[in-house]
């Protein structure tokens, strides 16, 4: 007879997150590191009381704002390379619906997530709930039906039983190295409290590793008789590199074959920067060493990368009409884009097996010279605008000089939407794999400071600095106080450009107005003048304003000795940008405008437009 016991199933679910564990580095640990928790009247009650049985097994921490700590989630299964993760719960309504865009930001990046927001009740009898957002044409609705298209799987747990084969489910798609993504368990908040006899198998530990499949034996012989026929070979390395720790099977492939390797923001610090092959950012915001040889490139090695349009400038950056496509990936969905001849498999397995079917192949001994010769030029390039300087109003890329040479590529730098990505991912030198940790898969201001936290958390060993702009500080900065809070120290670089500088360059290289990002350019009657530091003091940070370059090294050298988080504010131009590098994006210019400046506009995008490769 199967031995039972008897709990709710908020109790069961907390028991068996805390009984699910890996192995790192030869250590076993929770697969779970902990529950993030904005308790209300959906989640207090079952799930509160639950996660207080199991605290010391599964912490709960708490934060300020529901978006922000499935941020800070996120950002520490990057950190930890999709190995461990977190859960979030929040009460029913806007605490879940504050979830959502955290939940799409983890969807679109492949990262494993668990969200467990609080549900009306099943049992429908005090409808409506406080809170309850209420479909006059279907009863079966909740606010949290918002997280069906953002969640790779979607459950309603509307009997205690249920939530046995809904945790087997959630724990294969949050460690399938393919599938990985968001789970989203809607709880009802009634069924919560129910008990149910459990078998005591369900809670039995278990220890999950990763799985790593190997490629087919017919698409590694396409993959390699592609690579042994190219005379210009290049490799892309994305994400999948980072999460499947594949940097030394990287590094010996294109040691071995003499290819070059150019990285997306998911895969930047795939190789180290300074590894003579690295020809770092590739795309949109990419350098020109990257750039000029996927120009030029024949066969295409897409390891770990979706292949999104900032990193094939919208497919009109390849430009040899004989080029092919290699997909090296785990996902078969990613594997076989634009036409690619796909290989479907972990980026370590098969770096690997492509590594040893192609033994004794090596790439012209021009094509890697016109690498290096690319490359030195490239430094040179950024070196010059990232250089110290006496400016009143210092570019974002001299603020990023001034990081890179006070923190060093030991660091671990975090950064989001805005102009940062583009200018860190053309002239940041990363370290360590992971060092270099962007959110860009969803561009979502406001990752940033709750990012910084969850990376800090995975890696407590670890200078963590984020950087951010006003605008995306303003949208989201209460987790400054859990950080402070929770003790884990992070360095905060805020460059004040007084408003939305990176789109109001955007908006006026497409022939619009300034009109609307920068606050000067804003419907106003008094121009804002926030008091950054006074603010960040007030949430428990040290903070200081710096007025040069100069200043900004000083404060950073200090802030490695503060005992908690620091916030370094300086004023940067909002309209300079690098020039060097890049590519271009496709942003649609209006067809018809009575404004000269945006028909010169079109008409240079309808140009551009020429340089498309449609269906490639």
């Amino acid at each position: 007879m199967t031995k039972t016991i008897r709990l709710t199933m908020a109790q069961a679910l907390t028991r068996f997150l805390a009984s699910q564990m890996t192995v790192i580095d030869g250590r076993k640990v929770p697969v779970f590191a902990g529950v993030w928790a904005i308790f209300g009247h959906g989640n207090v009650a079952g799930l509160g009381e639950a996660l207080y049985q199991v605290r010391d097994e599964l912490p709960t921490y708490r934060a300020h704002n529901e978006q922000a700590m499935a941020h800070a989630a996120i950002a520490f299964a990057k950190a930890s390379f999709r190995r461990r993760m977190m859960a979030v719960t929040s009460s029913v309504g806007p605490g879940a619906t504050n979830m959502v865009t955290a939940a799409a930001l983890a969807h679109v990046n492949r990262l494993p997530l668990l969200l467990l927001p609080g549900d009306v009740f099943a049992n429908r009898i005090p409808d409506p709930v406080l809170q309850q957002v209420e479909s006059f044409g279907d009863g079966t609705v909740s606010a949290n039906d918002c997280f069906r298209p953002v969640s790779r799987y979607f459950d309603r747990i509307t009997r205690p039983e249920q939530i046995i084969p809904a945790l087997a489910r959630t724990m294969a798609v949050l460690t399938d190295p393919a599938e990985c993504g968001p789970v989203t368990l809607a709880l009802c908040q009634d069924v919560q409290a129910e008990a149910y006899d459990y078998p005591e198998s369900f809670f039995d530990e278990r220890v999950w590793t990763t799985r790593r499949p190997r490629p087919d034996r017919d698409e590694l012989a396409a993959a390699v008789e592609l690579l042994k026929s190219a005379k210009k070979p290049l490799v892309i390395a994305g994400g999948g590199v980072i999460y499947s720790q594949a940097s030394n099977e990287l590094k010996a492939f294109a040691e071995a074959a003499g290819i070059p390797v150019c990285e997306t923001q998911g895969g930047k610090s795939s190789l180290p920067d300074n590894h003579p092959l690295n020809m770092a950012a590739i795309g949109v915001t990419g350098t020109s060493a990257a750039n000029r040889l996927a120009e030029e490139a024949d066969v295409i090695l897409a390891v770990g990368t979706r292949l999104q349009d900032f990193t094939t400038g919208s497919w009109a950056l390849f430009r040899n009409g004989d080029k092919k496509f290699i997909g090296l990936n785990v996902q078969a969905f990613d594997a076989g884009k634009h036409r690619a001849a796909a290989l479907v498999a972990d980026a370590r397995e098969g770096l690997l097996e492509l590594a040893a079917a192609t033994a004794g192949y090596k790439a012209p001994v021009s094509w890697a010279e016109n690498a290096r010769q690319g490359k030195a030029e490239w430094h040179k390039a950024a070196a010059e605008v990232t250089g110290p300087t006496n400016a009143v109003l210092p570019s974002d890329a001299q603020v990023i000089g001034a990081v890179q040479r006070t923190m060093g590529s030991a660091a671990t730098v975090l950064h989001a939407a805005g102009g940062l990505p583009g200018e860190m991912h053309k002239l940041w030198q990363a370290g360590a794999p992971g060092s270099y940790h962007a959110e860009y898969g969803f561009s979502c201001m406001g990752y940033e400071i709750a990012g910084g936290l969850g990376a800090k958390m995975a890696k407590p060993d670890d200078e963590v600095v984020v950087m951010i702009g006003d605008g995306s500080y303003l949208m989201l900065n209460s987790e400054i106080a859990t950080s402070v809070m929770l003790g884990q120290r992070i360095t905060i670089v805020l460059l004040d450009n007084r408003g939305f500088g990176c789109i109001n360059r955007l908006q006026m290289g497409t022939g619009g107005a300034n009109f609307n990002n920068l606050l000067k350019d804003s419907r106003h009657e008094v121009l804002p003048d926030v008091d950054f530091v006074g603010h960040a003091k007030s949430l428990g940070a040290i903070s200081e304003k710096v007025a040069s370059i100069a200043e900004l090294e000083s404060a950073l050298a200090r802030a490695k000795q503060n005992d908690r988080t620091t916030v370094v504010v300086i004023d940067t131009d909002p309209l300079v940008s690098t020039d060097a590098g890049g590519t271009w994006w496709d942003v649609a210019v209006p067809e018809v405008s009575p404004r000269p400046q945006v028909n010169a506009a079109r008409k240079a995008y309808e140009e551009k437009l020429k340089l498309q490769h449609i269906g490639d």
